[in-house]
């Protein structure tokens, strides 16, 4: 039996889910989404990634401020939802929304909960140094990403995954999960399972300040660090008090050249700096308002003894 979808959604990795609903038998009769706001260097307001998509297949968009306003309660209460499908939205949905569709509200969360509850789940995963996350459709309640799960699917982290690489990976098969529990829902073929909240963590939502790379830290959690601020909001530290971008690292086999944050050229010229435990190679790094270079390339411009802050 096909279900009437409302679809809340904002960014890019919402929109994989947004277009398996749109191939399914599920009729979307609406997508709501963060109002336009300025982005990019120009600060020039666009739509979000679902406006557009949604735009493209001629769906009606709601765009409110705020869930909060009981006009826009009864703006989405006309749509006349069965169900309302949930990922990467941006704003809490009080009670009084997720009571308005009879079958409740479905999330798309990227993470295999009760792990990694909140924002940045990705990043979290891959800093934390899992082997595996996953995707988990979940009921949504009142409670941050506390409802009952109603499906999971496991997803191995790579060696070489970025946040950027491990979500386009996740929101693809979250799609595809979502449509294959609305197709079940409605026949009773789907059992909810109360989380185990003893056994939850929380991904809090990652701050440019947070980004900073910690030199006392080791040179396998840097490397990770620098894959999990990748592309957003970036690994950085400083030189000289101009900042320093960090796109690409991994531990490197020599001895570290001194004490955490040290620069030194490596057996192969590469850029070598030292960690709290063992040395790092950078790969490619970004100057203040340069740009991207290999790391041996960015040595090679620096005179006297360099260290990273």
């Amino acid at each position: 039996m096909s279900l009437r979808v409302v679809f809340f959604g904002t960014p890019e990795a919402a929109v994989p889910s947004l277009a398996h609903l749109l191939g399914s038998a599920h009729p979307v009769v609406a997508a709501v989404t963060a109002p336009d706001r300025p982005r990019g260097r120009g600060l020039e307001v666009q739509p979000s990634p679902v406006k557009r998509a949604a735009l493209a297949a001629q769906l009606p968009v709601v765009q409110p401020p705020t869930l909060r306003d009981p006009s826009v309660q009864a703006e989405l209460g006309d749509l006349g939802a069965d169900v309302f499908a949930v990922c990467a939205y941006g704003l809490i949905l009080p009670q009084a929304v997720l009571d308005l569709p009879r079958l409740g509200a479905l999330n798309v969360h990227f993470s295999l909960l009760p792990a990694y509850r909140g924002a940045a789940p990705v990043t979290w995963a891959i800093l934390d140094g899992r082997p595996e996350t996953g995707v988990t459709i979940m009921q949504m309640e009142a409670g941050l990403d506390t409802g009952p799960i109603l499906e999971q699917v496991a997803e191995p982290i790579l060696p070489e995954d970025d946040t950027g690489s491990l979500e386009e990976r996740l929101a693809v098969a979250g799609g595809g999960l979502l449509v294959d529990v609305l197709d079940r829902l409605e026949g009773g073929g789907v059992t909810p399972v109360a989380q185990d909240h003893a056994a939850s963590s929380y991904a809090a939502k990652i701050t440019p300040a947070d980004a900073r790379i910690d030199w006392s830290w080791d040179a396998a959690r840097i490397a990770r660090a620098v894959r999990a601020f990748r592309p957003r909001p970036g690994a950085w530290t400083t030189l000289a008090g101009r900042r320093l971008k960090l796109w690409r690292a991994k531990p490197g086999a020599a001895a570290a050249p001194g004490a955490p944050g040290t620069v030194a050229a490596g057996p192969d010229r590469e850029m070598l700096v030292a960690t709290g435990g063992g040395s790092l190679v950078l790969d490619e790094v970004q100057p203040e308002g340069g740009r991207r270079m290999a790391g041996a390339e960015f040595l090679r411009g620096l005179r006297g003894d360099v260290s990273l802050e």
